[in-house]
């Protein structure tokens, strides 16, 4: 872990365009993917997905990112992974990022486990050395035995759950980015899930979790990030934060604040 790591976003705006105006259904997509407002601009559709974000966060910090479907959360944690690139603003790191939005992202369904070991290890930015120095620990997490040299397309999603899961946490992160990372699964790999994440967490310098579910965000987290249309609405304590989304989700609030529609001339 790097003590000095940091993340920083400045007046950050990202627009997500449109290609296709006409298919009503693709634009609700994006906006349920990206939040914000949807407008006109120069003849197309773009889904204002943030509009003037700025964050501070130094080693130490644990945020809980919430918000409605729709808010812009997973379009924050791309931007900060270098997913996404943002039309106006700055984004600014030191240390290793690793970004937790898939597990499975990266797997050939036609190699074997050592195969897709090596393989989305490199992508993670893992060394040789460091791949081979995290296996073991990455074939007991598993629990797969001999599968593990069998082509994963002969994997229950389960078992692909498991190694997707115990590659992504065998790199040791300076800032950690997770979006419902533990969403899938049954509740004994879920509770095995959660025990490596907390290990993965300790061993992080800045951690940004983005969940639906209290328990585990006050389980992990000190401080809390609330979205709305692709804007900060709130931030600080964790409490004050939860206790913003949780009171809103009680009263029906997503049906009230759906993303609107706006015409950029």
């Amino acid at each position: 872990m790097t003590a000095d790591c940091f993340l920083e976003l400045d007046d950050v705006h990202v627009d997500l365009p449109v290609l296709d105006a006409h298919q009503r259904s693709f634009k609700q997509s994006l906006l349920r993917l990206g939040g914000g407002r949807l407008a006109d601009r120069g003849g197309g559709m773009v889904v204002r997905a943030l509009q003037g974000v700025s964050l501070r966060l130094q080693a130490g910090d644990r945020v809980a990112l919430v918000g409605f479907n729709g808010s812009g959360k997973t379009t924050l944690l791309r931007v900060m992974a270098g997913i996404l690139e943002p039309m106006q603003g700055r984004v600014r790191s030191r240390g290793r990022v690793v970004a937790l939005f898939d597990a499975l992202l990266g797997i050939d369904p036609d190699l074997n486990a050592y195969d897709n070991i090596a393989l989305r290890g490199a992508l993670l930015g893992l060394s040789d050395a460091e791949i081979a120095r995290e296996l073991p620990e990455i074939e007991r997490f598993t629990e797969l035995g001999a599968y593990l040299r069998l082509p994963v397309r002969t994997y229950s999603k389960g078992m692909l759950m498991r190694l997707g899961f115990a590659i992504s946490t065998a790199v040791r992160p300076d800032i950690l980015l997770i979006d419902e990372v533990l969403a899938a699964g049954d509740i004994q790999f879920n509770r095995r899930a959660e025990a490596r994440l907390a290990e993965t967490l300790g061993s992080s310098g800045i951690a940004v979790i983005c969940s639906h579910g209290p328990n585990l965000l006050r389980q992990f987290c000190t401080s809390g990030v609330y979205m709305e249309e692709g804007r900060v609405a709130l931030s600080g304590a964790l409490e004050p934060v939860l206790g913003r989304y949780t009171d809103l989700r009680a009263a029906g609030a997503p049906a009230r604040m759906a993303p609107p529609l706006a015409a950029v001339r």
